[in-house]
């Protein structure tokens, strides 16, 4: 540590932010987006579609909760050229990239995780609620739209919140693709400079300071609404 090089940290800060720090936040902010939409199609589907329709979304969501993400990013980047090649009957695989295989990897697999949020957050309310809803004359998408899906929310708003920390701290292992996320833009410098105890250091700290906020804020939002 006596050799520790503060001025390299700053020289490589406009680099780690703009290029690093940056995609790590869009693959964080793609990735909620995405999953929340699928999740919430995969939730309806296990909640109110039948049987064949709840039958593939909990084959899915029971398969993607069962596998390490790491190995999702593997399977997608590596298999899916292939399947895809297969689908489509093309002469060649469909080569999506290492960017592409990212974000289609965390959307399909967070939102197994969402849809768990999800369902949990809409059985949270009282089934009198619903019926409550019907009384008033307003159809089942309505009920869900107006009655049901609101007070859900607010049940599950603090956990959907930690679920998008995680995804933040997950999306460092987009490393094995050699991406350049935070943690790949500082490996880079780390390497070219041979700093990799300031690279990793800073990158440990803005992690922790990231996380660490957000997650007093998830806690005083749960303490203000009471879930």
């Amino acid at each position: 540590m006596t050799d520790f090089d503060l001025q390299s940290i700053i020289d490589a800060l406009p680099y780690l932010i703009l290029s690093g720090l940056r995609f790590t936040l869009l693959l964080t902010f793609t990735s909620t987006v995405g999953g929340l939409l699928l999740g919430t199609v995969l939730a309806m589907a296990r909640l109110y579609g039948g049987r064949l329709a709840a039958w593939p979304a909990t084959i899915y969501v029971n398969l993607f909760r069962s596998l390490p993400l790491v190995l999702v990013i593997f399977l997608i980047y590596f298999i899916l050229p292939y399947a895809l090649q297969w689908i489509t009957g093309s002469e060649r695989p469909i080569v999506l990239g290492a960017m592409g295989s990212a974000f289609i990897t965390f959307i399909l697999f967070e939102a197994a995780y969402f849809s768990e949020i999800i369902r949990a957050g809409v059985r949270s309310v009282g089934p009198g609620q619903y019926a409550a809803g019907s009384a008033l004359g307003l159809r089942h998408g309505q009920v869900l739209r107006k009655v049901i899906l609101p007070q859900a929310l607010r049940n599950m708003l603090p956990v959907l919140l930690t679920q998008v920390i995680v995804i933040f701290q997950e999306t460092a292992l987009v490393y094995v693709l050699s991406l350049t996320d935070f943690l790949g833009a500082a490996t880079k410098i780390a390497q070219r400079d041979n700093r990799l105890v300031e690279m990793y250091v800073l990158v440990a700290l803005v992690f922790f300071v990231i996380s660490f906020t957000a997650s007093r804020g998830v806690r005083a939002l749960r303490a203000r609404i009471g879930a």
